[in-house]
């Protein structure tokens, strides 16, 4: 059963990308869990001096990505980049052994933060994620004030969700076969 975390970029609770990825929870199809992480707004600072013996928050951020299958995210866009509190927990993700490769789907409530999208896929890709195109997508959930219940309920928004989630889902578990084949191949 693949776990997924899912990380807001938005620390507001009443945040449409929070309601997006509350959505996505309850959209989910059987056999995939969404876990919340809801930490970020804790971080410390980023410091690199601290990499090799992070805080105990940071070290427990490491244990949650790792313990995921993959990441969902759902990043909003603040003067046309990353929100800090999020860009600083993606560099305290950067020298994780957790991180590379991880399937990693981004969820987008608006059309409009485009240029957030690009820098988070170029951050995600510097830290060599795996971005899972076809599970990433973006619905209009822009000035809506939709709950996590309306977005469930909305027909069209509930499918493209709930067809995001279970290709990345499927994105998943051929991953694991892959890596299971590969695996018995060398014999280990």
């Amino acid at each position: 059963m693949p776990h997924l975390l899912t990380l807001c970029g938005s620390l507001r609770q009443g945040s449409s990308n929070r309601a997006l990825l509350q959505a996505a929870a309850q959209l989910a199809p059987p056999g995939l869990h969404l876990k919340h992480y809801e930490g970020i707004s804790e971080l410390p600072l980023f410091n690199p001096d601290l990499s090799d013996t992070p805080p105990p928050l940071v070290q427990a951020l490491h244990a949650a990505v790792d313990a995921a299958d993959g990441l969902l995210i759902a990043c909003p866009e603040y003067a046309r980049g990353i929100p800090g509190a999020f860009k600083n927990a993606l560099d305290w993700l950067v020298a994780s052994q957790q991180f590379p490769g991880k399937p990693v789907a981004l969820f987008n409530a608006s059309p409009r933060a485009s240029d957030a999208q690009a820098a988070l896929r170029l951050v995600l890709r510097t830290m060599s994620a795996h971005l899972v195109e076809q599970a990433s997508v973006t619905v209009n959930l822009l000035a809506k004030g939709m709950t996590a219940a309306d977005i469930v309920a909305d027909g069209q928004v509930a499918e493209v969700v709930g067809a995001a989630l279970r290709a990345f889902e499927l994105e998943i578990l051929l991953g694991e076969k892959v890596d299971a084949s590969l695996a018995g191949l060398r014999g280990g």
